[in-house]
């Protein structure tokens, strides 16, 4: 049935999107992974969402990256398509995520049990022996965070 309807409608899309990546996204494939290509992620949500729909990006873009590998990257300059996002009439929402316009209600429903952040974010506990181990996972970008639990005072999940 997913088939028919991405054949009947084309590639199929996306009411909103959020990058999550930022400024130092890589790029695709083999060698892709080696070069930074700030401008992919954004490129490629501007592919997949609808026409009139809504790009979130909180991610860390920057004004000036010295450390960049091309002089554009360096002066905080993208390659994007603006065009696409233009024609598809997107809406597009910058800047830093208003975490205090959420906080009180997050703590909240954390204390009072109707959240289980842990599990949302995937917290693994860890002992201190564990560390090193646990860095290399992270560093390969297992989807997990850890909690260094040095005196085995928490309760493994």
């Amino acid at each position: 049935m997913t088939e028919q309807i991405v054949e009947l409608l084309g590639t199929p899309e996306v009411d909103c999107a959020i990058d999550c990546v930022g400024f130092e996204a890589r790029g695709h494939g083999h060698t892709g992974s080696r070069s930074e290509a700030p401008a992919a992620v954004l490129n490629s949500l501007m592919e997949i969402t609808r026409a009139a729909g809504s790009i979130g990006i909180p991610g860390l873009y920057v004004t000036d990256d010295p450390g960049a590998t091309g002089q554009a990257a360096r002066a905080g300059s993208l390659s994007l398509r603006l065009g696409l996002g233009w024609a598809k009439s997107h809406s597009f929402f910058t800047g830093q995520t208003p975490v205090t316009k959420y906080q009180r209600n997050l703590m909240q429903a954390i204390l009072w049990d109707r959240i289980k952040i842990a599990d949302l974010v995937n917290v693994t506990v860890i002992s201190l022996d564990d560390a090193p181990s646990a860095y290399a996972e992270f560093d390969s970008g297992v989807p997990k965070k850890f909690v260094i639990d040095p005196h085995d005072i928490l309760v493994s999940q």
